[in-house]
This record gives C-alpha cells, sequence and structure tokens, in this order.
C-alpha cells in the first residue's frame, strides 16, 4: 500500500470520493471509531466526507491517503483551526482503513505517512482524540502519541453507553 497526499485538484476526482466514501461507510460498519455507529448513516458521512473535501480542494487541509494500486483504501486528514495562534500545530482526523485492508500495517503506513506530511509542513505537533473503550491508545501509543486529557462521558455511542474522549499529542 502507497500513502499520498492528495492535492487541491485531486480533491475533486469523484473515483477518490467513491472509494472514500465506500471506506467511510464499510469502517463505520464494522465497529470503526470514525463519527458514527453501526449501521452506517450513508448520507450522513457522504455530506460530512463531501465537506472535508471542500476544506482540502480549498488548500485549507491537508488530506492523506492509502492506496491499494488499485483504489483508495485509507484515509486520514490534518485538519487546521485557521488561527495563526494554532498554525504550529494540525488535528488529525477522520483516520480509517478499509476492514479489507487492516492488520497487515496500513494504519501504522498511513499514520507514519501524515507524521511525514506534518514534518513537511514544518509543523511541531499532532493532536487527536479517540474513542476509550477500544485500545486505539495502544495502537497510537507505540507511534509517539501521548495522552494528555480525557473528557469523561463525551461520545454516546447508544442510549446508556457513554463513552470517555481521550486525547492524545505527538510532539515532531
Amino acid at each position: 500500500m502507497k500513502y499520498l497526499v492528495i492535492d487541491s485538484d485531486e480533491a475533486l476526482d469523484p473515483g477518490l470520493r467513491a472509494d472514500l466514501l465506500d471506506t467511510w461507510v464499510a469502517a463505520t460498519n464494522a465497529g470503526g471509531a470514525v463519527g458514527y455507529t453501526p449501521p452506517a448513516p450513508v448520507g450522513q458521512i457522504a455530506e460530512n466526507l463531501d465537506g472535508a473535501l471542500g476544506r482540502v480542494a480549498a488548500g485549507l487541509d491537508l488530506l492523506g491517503v492509502l492506496h491499494t494500486g488499485e483504489r483508495y483504501a485509507g484515509m486520514g486528514l490534518l485538519v487546521s483551526s485557521g488561527s495563526a495562534l494554532n498554525e504550529h500545530w494540525r488535528t488529525v482526523l477522520r483516520v480509517m482503513v478499509h476492514p479489507e485492508h487492516q492488520g497487515n500495517g496500513a494504519g501504522r503506513a498511513l499514520m507514519e505517512g501524515l507524521r511525514g506530511s506534518a514534518v513537511d509542513l514544518g509543523l511541531e505537533q499532532l493532536q487527536l482524540t479517540i474513542r476509550d473503550g477500544l485500545g486505539l491508545d495502544k495502537f497510537y501509543g507505540p507511534l509517539g502519541y501521548r495522552i494528555v486529557g480525557t473528557h469523561p462521558r463525551a461520545v454516546r455511542v447508544a442510549p446508556d453507553d457513554y463513552r470517555d474522549e481521550i486525547m492524545l499529542v505527538q510532539d515532531l
């Protein structure tokens, strides 16, 4: 799998959109913590993806993807707050790999690619949040992220199922 950065013109490619929508829906339906719970609300995901691609097309955010040689099978965003006070860091958002390609180092390759992109941008720090209860801290810890805070009960995945949101930071 190859890591690529999507430029502003490529962000409007319908094939890219279709593959990333398929990846996001499949990751959601597989139980991934990517903003929704199963069954995947395809319309809402499509709207969210279009907004993200619009920000990439406008040059506001960076989109890193994984390509299998045949299709896009993973994505992650480096999202800017738009504030001059925060221009030295980005939020890592919507990190996902299609379930068919998980378990073979694809997630690690995606995160290493995003880190490299951040270094190329001259950033000093990356921040991301994860949903507690899925063991995601065990994935991000070895990649250099450390826990800096917890928002108790920030995520409600079901009427009686609340999860903490954990903030992690990596210095570059």
